[in-house]
Formats: C-alpha cells, sequence, structure tokens
C-alpha cells in the first residue's frame, strides 16, 4: 500500500542543516515520513524535507514557522556554541524550551530524541576532563558531574515538558561524528580529508596533530548514518521510552593504527606524536589561498576552507589528554544492533564527498 500525504508519520528535525540533521533529516524523507527542517538559514536543501526558517531564541517567529508542523516525533540536533557555560545553559536550554512550547498548542508530540554528547561524562568546555570522571567506557547510569553543563540543561528541559505534555524522550549521547554533510565544518572527516588533500597538494607529510594519549590510546566514533538510525529508532520503539544512549559505532581502534590507513589512501607519507601535539590550527593556517586554488583546479563546488574545514574542533577531539570510549551494551540490550566499522564509515564519506565534488 503507498503511503498517502494524509497519513504519512510527522516528524520536525531541529537542526536540521547541521550534520547530524542532515543525515537524520535525509533518512526519515527516505523511509516516508513527511519531515520539516528546522533551522536558521534553510540553506540545506533535501528532497522530502519541507524547511522551516526560524531563530530558535525567538519564541514568535518559531511558533509562525512551525504552526502546522504538527510532528508526532521531535529530533533536536542543534546547539550554539558561546564564550562561557553559563551562557551556553542559557542560550540552549532557551532553544529547546522554546521549541517544545511553540509545538504545545498542537498537542501532536508523541516523542522527542535528544542529541547531546560525551562532554556528559568529561565534563563542558570550561571544566574539560576536571573533577570526578567515570571510567572509561562511559556507562549510561553515570551520575552527572558537578559543574553546570548545558546537556544537563537541555535534557531537564525535554523532561519538564515531557511531564507537562505526555510525550515520551530519549537522549543520545554521540562522540566524534563521522558524517556527509555540505555547509558544516565540524566534522571530522571532511576536515581530515581537506587536511590531506592540502598535505598533498603541498608535498607536505600528513602530521598526527593530537596528543600522546589519542595516538595511542584505546578510543572510539560516531558515524552519522548510524547516529541518525538510532535517532529514528528510538522515536518509534518502546524499548527506547525514556531513556539514554550512547552512540557510537560498536568497534574501537587506536589512531596510530588508522592513521597510516587514511594516509596511505590519499597516498601521503605521515608522521605520527612525535613530543608534544602538532595543531592543525598552526599547520592549515593561512592556507585559504591554496583551498581555493585546489578547488579552481579540480572544478570543485566549495572555495571557502572555513565553511568545509573546523581546525579547532578536530584538534579538541585529538588532543584530548583522557581516554575516550563508550560502551553500547544498553543499546543492544534495548534491540538497536547496528553498527559500523571505523574505517568503512570514514572511508564512505571520503567517497561520498569526491561525488559530491567537495574534496577531490
Amino acid at each position: 500500500m503507498t503511503t498517502t500525504q494524509t497519513d504519512q508519520r510527522r516528524a520536525l528535525v531541529v537542526g536540521s542543516t547541521g550534520i547530524a540533521g542532515q543525515t537524520v533529516s535525509r533518512q526519515l524523507a527516505e523511509q516516508g515520513w513527511q519531515v520539516t527542517g528546522l533551522s536558521r538559514s534553510g540553506s540545506v536543501q533535501i528532497p522530502g524535507v519541507t524547511n522551516a526558517v526560524a531563530d530558535l531564541l525567538d519564541p514568535d517567529g518559531l511558533a509562525s514557522a512551525l504552526a502546522g508542523s504538527a510532528p508526532e516525533l521531535v529530533i533536536i540536533t542543534a546547539w550554539m556554541r558561546h564564550d562561557t557555560e553559563a551562557q551556553n545553559i542559557e542560550v540552549n536550554s532557551a532553544t529547546v524550551r522554546n521549541v517544545l512550547a511553540a509545538l504545545e498548542p498542537e498537542k501532536s508530540v508523541r516523542h522527542v530524541s535528544l542529541l547531546t554528547g560525551l562532554k556528559h561524562y568529561l565534563g563542558p568546555f570550561e571544566f574539560y576532563g576536571q573533577g570526578v570522571m567515570a571510567d572509561t567506557p562511559f556507562h549510561e547510569e553515570e551520575p552527572r558531574l558537578d559543574f553546570p553543563n548545558f546537556y544537563y540543561a537541555q535534557e531537564d528541559e525535554v523532561f519538564s515538558s515531557a511531564e507537562r505534555n505526555g510525550f515520551t524522550w530519549s537522549v543520545h549521547r554521540a562522540h566524534t561524528v563521522f558524517g556527509f554533510a555540505t555547509g558544516n565544518a565540524m566534522n571530522m572527516a571532511l576536515t581530515l580529508s581537506v587536511y590531506a588533500t592540502i598535505c598533498k597538494e603541498l608535498g607536505l607529510p600528513f602530521v598526527f596533530p593530537g596528543s600522546a594519549t589519542q595516538w595511542n590510546g584505546l578510543t572510539d566514533v560516531t558515524d552519522a548514518d548510524l547516529l541518525g538510525e538510532q535517532l529514528i529508532w528510538a522515536g518509534t520503539h518502546p524499548e527506547a521510552e525514556n531513556e539514554a544512549f550512547n552512540i557510537a559505532n560498536g568497534d574501537v581502534f587506536r589512531w596510530r593504527w588508522l592513521w597510516p590507513r587514511i594516509a596511505e589512501h590519499f597516498g601521503l607519507d605521515w608522521e605520527g606524536f612525535e613530543g608534544e601535539p602538532r595543531l592543525l590550527a598552526d599547520q592549515m593556517r593561512g592556507m585559504e589561498q591554496t583551498w581555493a586554488g585546489i578547488a579552481e583546479k579540480n572544478g570543485l563546488v566549495e572555495t571557502d576552507l572555513g565553511r568545509l574545514a573546523s581546525w579547532w574542533h578536530s584538534d579538541g577531539d585529538l588532543g584530548r589528554e583522557i581516554e575516550c570510549l563508550t560502551d553500547m551494551t544498553k543499546s543492544r540490550k534495548a534491540g538497536f544492533l547496528n553498527f559500523r566499522g571505523t574505517p568503512d564509515s570514514f572511508f564512505d564519506k571520503v567517497d561520498r564527498y569526491r561525488a559530491a565534488r567537495i574534496i577531490p
């Protein structure tokens, strides 16, 4: 039976231009959902997704933009970074609160999936890695840290609205995300691909930018497609109701094992950790014209390096001085059995960026 426009299930993706938001919006549309993608710019066009444009800090604008959308499933992937955690809490709790308040009059919401991350266990930017930390691999039942954290504030907004309005919720704690997204630079897979491309162009070695801990220690990452699958699964399976879940690929690796494989894929010599971190932000300073030349020579669609690579973000993840990996047992016991192999995940994204003419 063909699903008609009137009996399609409806979903709202908040932050639909982000790396997770683009992916889950696309997946929902491909599964036949009627999808509204909410963002500040509406700059990304995804087949089957209706863009709603509004500022998440403007309650009246949100109410107008979302009128009639009537989603049963709400997936929140958006956040805004500010200089202090107090500002992060104020702004990012308000975005969640405003979206859920805008949806209250239609009383359509059945489930809210909230995307957060491992700073739940590690602390926010200001207090990162301080205080009592859980043993790795991280487990979902670990208590909150004694530091202000905008993830906790976002959770509390969801919990409060759920109690008031009778919907269920889930929280999804992702690690570093490998994904395919256009116009979004906070993506290690694309950042490292752009870095490798510049190294190739200039005859430079592919130098690991991070810490000895990350070079030698075990870690994991999160494939954006897998993340989207879990966000949708949680909104459609009662086993996931009112629970928090880690979401990582399901394998573990060491960067000293994966880094040479990435270098080989791009045809590069490589260097590992040698004495101290060699930050991408330092290595790639002033490379804007180099990238513009690469883009022009290869007919690429994006000449602005700042829209492709987020050096600070990858430096932060690769420069940690603490071990970071998660346990996926809770998710598996609840019935979510999907997984990714990390090398396959990375090279799949490289292939997709090449096919889209984002890298040569």
